[in-house]
């Protein structure tokens, strides 16, 4: 079944109220690796009741509809979807506990063509129950392999395609102004699966060996969040607070249990990064691009 243009951009997404405790903040940053010096007081406001603080990045695992994709009439080969990009804009700051209200649509869907897959981008908002502020508003790029060529039978009555999003701007050339090592931990996957996303290509080997890959691999929105905190702890001094950005692609997965070295380069507010596997040398999200407050 390919892609309709029509259901799918006006795809009906129902209001998902999602209820979530200090409990819950502490997990997540744990999961992410916060907290793994003992002796380091900073990163304790993520991972210790007083005065407990968010990373913004939590947004991601808020909220959201689930794999909706996997619904027949989508029209979209699931099976060879792939998670492209990730943006994040931080409207207000998200509080260690609350009720938010997640909310989603299809923005644009753009066809590359026969045989080179296609471009769905989905806007999801954080509305804080209680106040009715917007928190958070999150854009969440899909690569749909198996699903180019929608829209270009040659036949009268073709289906739009939505333009490209813009291209991302590369690093700068040059050495970073700042790279820093993040270990990940060998349970890095297990610990973040609990927050969101339970698929077993995160947590069974045999699972993970079927999909090509040698063990199971991290999540892509984990590695997000570590993006995220090489950010805050480089440039924020722990305040993550004054990140109000983090847009990215990931483009290549991580094992858990390598090291993750951010590499960043900083033009005022504006933060350039990428970030590469330092036992493979393999790039595993370029073209990013964070803001600080």
């Amino acid at each position: 079944m390919a892609i309709d243009y029509h259901t799918l951009k006006h795809w009906t997404f129902p209001d998902v109220e999602h209820t979530y405790t200090d409990k819950d903040s502490i997990l997540y940053a744990l999961a992410i690796g916060l907290g793994s010096d003992p002796v380091d007081p900073r990163p304790l406001r993520y991972v210790y009741e007083k005065e407990l603080r968010t990373l913004p990045t939590m947004a991601a695992v808020l909220g959201s509809p689930g794999f909706w994709q996997k619904d027949p009439a989508t029209g979209i080969d699931w099976v060879r979807l792939v998670h492209g990009e990730q943006r994040l804009q931080v409207h207000q700051p998200l509080p260690p506990a609350g009720t938010v209200i997640g909310r989603m649509r299809v923005k644009s869907i753009t066809d590359k063509g026969p045989g080179k897959g296609a471009i769905v981008v989905c806007e999801r908002s954080l509305i804080d129950k209680s106040s009715g502020q917007l928190l958070v508003s999150m854009d969440q790029t899909s690569f749909c392999r198996g699903d180019g060529g929608y829209s270009s039978s040659g036949q009268p009555g073709d289906q739009p395609s939505d333009q490209a999003p813009d291209p991302r701007p590369a690093p700068p050339p040059g050495a970073p102004d700042v790279s820093l090592d993040l270990p990940t931990r060998s349970d890095m996957a297990l610990l973040y699966r609990l927050l969101a996303d339970r698929n077993p290509l995160h947590a069974d080997p045999e699972v993970a060996r079927a999909a090509g890959f040698e063990r199971p691999i991290l999540h892509g929105l984990a590695l997000y969040g570590l993006a995220a905190h090489a950010l805050v702890r480089s440039f924020c001094e722990y305040d993550a607070r004054r990140l109000v950005c983090i847009d990215t692609r990931f483009s290549a997965p991580v094992y858990p249990g390598e090291t993750v070295r951010m590499e960043m380069w900083r033009q005022g507010r504006q933060i350039a990064f990428r970030a590469r596997v330092a036992e493979r040398d393999s790039v595993v999200l370029n073209h990013g691009y964070a803001e600080i407050a």
